[in-house]
């Protein structure tokens, strides 16, 4: 079954050190799907992991490239005008920071605003108790 993944579930799919295994297994479970800037979230993440030593380079490309081989394989939800309406419609109603909200809305609008039972994997604590009151089903990665 189809889950949505925030940027803070995926990091981890692509630096070994920050994936303690369960990870893996979700990402069988739940094929991920992603609002469309969670590449750009991602790459922020690595790249400022390599930048404050957390990586070393060679560690950053093999991060690298999981990352390349795991887009392959998610839905991108795109922008659109519905999803910032959404969007802006969670910023009112949630304590969100904007791309936070985006994410949300990316995940209302995969699920056609109807979340109940939809996996929603996430690490920000804000993010995944604004998706629990939309009736998602929170899965911990």
């Amino acid at each position: 079954m189809p889950g949505f993944w925030d940027a803070s579930a995926i990091v981890p799919l692509c630096v070994p050190a920050q994936n303690v295994g369960r990870d893996r297994q979700l990402l069988h479970q739940h094929k991920p799907v992603v609002w469309w800037g969670t590449a750009i979230e991602v790459v922020s993440a690595l790249v400022r992991l390599r930048r404050q030593d957390f990586l070393t380079e060679s560690q950053y490309y093999a991060a690298d490239k999981r990352f390349t081989l795991l887009r392959r394989s998610w839905r991108e939800i795109v922008p659109t005008n519905r999803v910032r309406e959404l969007s802006e419609i969670q910023l009112d109603r949630y304590d969100l920071r904007a791309a936070d909200s985006l994410q949300l809305a990316a995940a209302l609008v995969w699920c056609n605003q109807r979340p109940k039972n939809r996996p929603f994997l996430c690490r920000d604590v804000r993010l995944r108790e604004a998706a629990r009151h939309e009736g998602f089903l929170l899965v911990d990665p």
